[in-house]
């Protein structure tokens, strides 16, 4: 027997989204752009991100504060699990911080790991300037059936 419900939520959740609307949809986040993060690239399930290390970026030992990795790589997470065109919301993630970063620029690169119609996950590379391994970062996301609301 032919499911059609599912076959009609399987097409409905394999849109093809613009991804210079994906890059706007994600511009308009306000602390990651205010703490000088912007993105390079996004593609389907995947998304890279870049920040220049500044002084508000350095923790009191003077390497780059973990807040900062973080949220550099979440942001990363973030448009990566909505480049497919439908909501998606982190319901897990972790970070191992395996180096130390004092200047230069940080970049934070997502790739999908797994995809599934309400579940899907992503596994995040922050390196430095010279391509070396700052942290690991590891997200869940819960995909919503709602489509990304683009300004």
């Amino acid at each position: 027997m032919v499911d059609n419900y599912r076959i009609d939520k399987e097409k409905k959740m394999n849109i093809e989204p613009n991804m210079d609307d994906i890059i706007r949809y994600f511009s308009q986040q306000n602390f990651a752009s205010n703490s000088g993060m912007k993105f390079v690239s996004i593609s389907k399930g995947y998304a890279k991100t870049e920040m220049e290390i500044e002084k508000i970026h350095l923790n009191v030992l003077g390497t780059v504060h973990g807040g900062a990795i973080f949220t550099l790589a979440d942001m990363a997470f973030a448009a990566a699990s909505n480049s497919h065109g439908y909501v998606a919301v982190g319901i897990n993630a972790d970070i191992s911080y395996v180096k130390a970063a004092r200047g230069g620029i940080l970049y934070a690169e997502a790739k999908e790991t797994s995809l599934h119609p309400r579940i899907s996950t992503y596994v995040v590379n922050v390196t430095d300037d010279k391509n070396e391994i700052v942290a690991i970062f590891n997200g869940m996301a819960y995909r919503k059936k709602d489509e990304l609301a683009i300004p």
